[in-house]
């Protein structure tokens, strides 16, 4: 399953986000798989595309960043699996 997370940094935690992204590259947990990031233009946070069928190291990685993050989670699909399924619902 595919997870799109976006992140705020906690007012007054950017000086250590910063250093602990920097020190550390924010790397995945094991068994989810990072499939993009990217960070707001206004330095403010951002939002990544994991791919895992381990929701459980999906939400370690949120708690190892939760004392400077706020943290925003949802489940998505491609067009391709969501199509049929509004095809069946709505068809008339």
């Amino acid at each position: 399953m595919k997870s799109i997370l976006s992140w705020t940094v906690l007012p007054g935690a950017t000086r250590e986000a910063v250093d602990r992204f920097l020190s550390t590259g924010a790397p995945a947990e094991e068994g989810v798989t990072l499939l993009g990031r990217w960070h707001r233009t206004d330095g403010g946070g951002g939002f990544a595309l994991f791919e895992s069928d381990r929701p459980e190291q999906l939400y370690r990685g949120a708690m190892r960043w939760a004392d400077v993050l706020k943290f925003e989670s949802h489940l998505v699909i491609e067009d391709a699996l969501a199509g049929p399924v509004v095809a069946d619902i709505f068809k008339k």
